[in-house]
């Protein structure tokens, strides 16, 4: 198979192309599975940006569907995706109340335990300019595991430490995305840093390869790089695919690496307890094997 991209340390791997078509070009195993699947919202609504009213329409891949087509993309995905795990492996998918419930059933169809629905509480939500019903400012994300009897790996002590030494609850209160994460251009749907640095931190080991079949702009595979962590993404648009590699390609600069690291709360948290990614750290040149 043919890389997209490949950063010169090999931590960072892109796919350009049909998820359904290259998951199953590959038999190798990863630790953690991000998908921020479509959901299925571009129907010629509104809302309001920089406090601007705008389309919702983000594009013809997220063109609604029937409950029974969102229900077979789910599942069809969610099984492919499956074989990608190791036994130990959990994946995590995000959506709205309009496609989580779809996810949750095909999960539980395909043999997954669900560890924790999270309630994603941002804290700079756009407001409703219909007046008519209450603020649309969640997003949820199902944490699940690949095998019922398998157990998963989860940094208990360092979600606690974050947390100021007390348990970590499933409703997290985090923003939207920054001004200086759009400095490559914005994914209409791209998801904070901050985001993707607590699923990894709290999920996955330092040199774990992680999976994103539906990249966008590839937040996860930045977030996997700031945390010394392997990446392969996996974008049908070039127009994105081209944009994540621009991200990855900024931080190949070590002042906006460090800055970037220093802008996310749970990275400078993380720190003190030596769990996460050292610049000092080797994570080696590990290769994809099937990837060119």
């Amino acid at each position: 198979m043919k890389a997209y991209y490949k950063s010169p340390s090999h931590d960072f791997n892109l796919l350009c192309g049909d998820s359904f078509q290259l998951l199953k070009k590959f038999d190798f195993k990863f630790s953690m599975i991000f998908a921020d699947p479509p959901y299925f919202l571009s129907n010629g609504g509104i809302s309001v940006q920089s406090g601007e009213i705008v389309s919702v329409n983000k594009g013809e891949w997220d063109k609604g569907l029937s409950d029974e087509e969102m229900s077979a993309f789910n599942h069809r995905w969610i099984a492919l995706c499956k074989e990608k795990l190791k036994d130990s492996g959990t994946i995590w998918v995000s959506g709205t109340y309009h496609n989580i419930f779809s996810v949750a059933n095909a999960l539980k169809q395909n043999g997954f335990k669900i560890l924790n629905v999270i309630t994603w509480a941002k804290t700079n939500p756009p407001p409703n300019i219909s007046c008519r019903y209450f603020t649309y400012s969640t997003e949820f994300i199902i944490w699940a595991r690949k095998c019922e009897k398998v157990p998963h790996y989860y940094n208990y002590e360092l979600m606690k430490h974050i947390n100021g030494d007390k348990q970590m609850r499933d409703v997290w209160n985090l923003p939207a995305i920054a001004p200086w994460e759009k400095s490559c251009g914005k994914h209409p749907t791209q998801k904070p840093l901050a985001l993707l640095s607590r699923i990894i931190l709290a999920s996955t080991r330092p040199n774990e390869w992680i999976l994103d079949p539906f990249a966008g702009s590839s937040t996860t595979g930045i977030a996997a790089n700031l945390l010394g962590r392997r990446y392969l993404g996996i974008e049908r648009e070039k127009e994105f695919a081209a944009m994540g590699r621009k991200r990855r390609e900024e931080i190949e600069n070590i002042s906006t690496y460090v800055s970037f690291r220093k802008k996310i709360t749970d990275i400078v948290k993380a720190e003190d307890t030596q769990t996460t990614f050292s610049l000092q750290e080797d994570v080696g040149e590990e290769s994809l094997p099937f990837l060119k």
